[in-house]
């Protein structure tokens, strides 16, 4: 499934039917000094990891059922930042603003969540050099 294409997001909808539960943490983000950070990475961080989250809840809102929830990634960086990860940061502050005020809206006793991890054990080889005490 394609994060960043709603309708791959319907089509994964489609297939699961209705459910109880969404927990994503699927998200792009490229790491880079901030100066050096092109337009196009930033289009591509922010339509991952930033709007590809809210289209797989606004789309999903439509199939999930009444009083479940939906649980959203975002990050340490935007809570404990290191250097190079300005973008994550940045996209997981946003999610992290976008949960709190979207959960007033959710119909019908849709709890919101999002997560701040570390660096996850899966991920661990990519970014141990990075985050070294993490």
């Amino acid at each position: 499934m394609d994060i960043t294409d709603e309708s791959s997001i319907r089509t994964l909808y489609e297939s699961v039917g209705k459910f109880d539960a969404v927990v994503n943490t699927v998200g792009v983000c490229e790491y880079a000094p901030f100066t050096d950070m092109t337009d196009e990475q930033w289009t591509s961080n922010v339509m991952s990891k930033h709007m590809g989250q809210i289209k797989l809840v606004k789309i999903g809102t439509e199939c999930i059922r009444d009083n479940v929830s939906f649980t959203l990634i975002t990050g340490i960086l935007n809570v404990k930042p290191i250097s190079f990860a300005v973008e994550d940061a940045v996209t997981s502050g946003a999610i992290d603003t976008f949960v709190k005020v979207v959960a007033f809206e959710l119909p019908r006793g849709i709890r919101f969540n999002s997560v701040n991890p570390t660096v996850l054990a899966s991920a661990w080889d990519v970014y141990r050099k990075m985050m070294p005490g993490f």
